[in-house]
C-alpha cells in the first residue's frame, strides 16, 4: 500500500508542477489563464485516454505504471477544479455565452481525445 501511495503522490506532484509550468508560460506569453485550463484539460484526457487504451491492450501497463500515471500525473495536472471555479466566476459575472462554450468544448473535446488516445492504442 505504500508503494502504491507513493507513486501516486509522485505522478500528482509532477503533474502538479506540469500544470503550474503550463499557466505560467501561458500567462507570460499573454494568453488567458481561462486557455491554459482548457488546454490542459484537453490534453489531460487525451494522455489518460492513451494510458488506459495501452493498459487494455494486452495488459502493456502495468499496475504501477497506471497509478503513477493516470491517477497521479493525470490527476495532479488536469484542473477541472480550477475548471469550476472559473465557471462559477463566469456565472457570477453573467457571460453565459462564453460559460456554455467553455461547457460544451471542454466536454465534447475532452471525450473525443479520449477516443482518439483510445484509438491511437488499437
Amino acid at each position: 500500500m505504500l508503494k502504491q501511495i507513493l507513486l501516486v503522490g509522485f505522478g500528482g506532484g509532477i503533474g502538479s508542477i506540469f500544470r503550474f509550468l503550463v499557466s505560467y508560460f501561458t500567462v507570460k506569453f499573454g494568453i488567458a489563464n481561462l486557455y491554459s485550463t482548457f488546454t490542459v484539460n484537453i490534453a489531460g484526457c487525451l494522455l489518460i485516454g492513451f494510458l488506459a487504451g495501452m493498459a487494455l491492450k494486452q495488459s502493456i501497463v502495468d499496475t504501477s505504471l497506471r497509478l503513477l500515471m493516470m491517477t497521479g500525473f493525470c490527476g495532479g495536472f488536469t484542473t477541472f477544479s480550477a475548471f469550476s471555479l472559473e465557471n462559477m466566476q463566469m456565472w457570477q459575472n453573467g457571460n453565459y455565452i462564453t460559460l456554455s462554450l467553455y461547457i460544451l468544448g471542454s466536454i465534447v473535446l475532452g471525450f473525443a481525445a479520449v477516443g482518439i488516445g483510445l484509438y491511437f492504442t488499437k
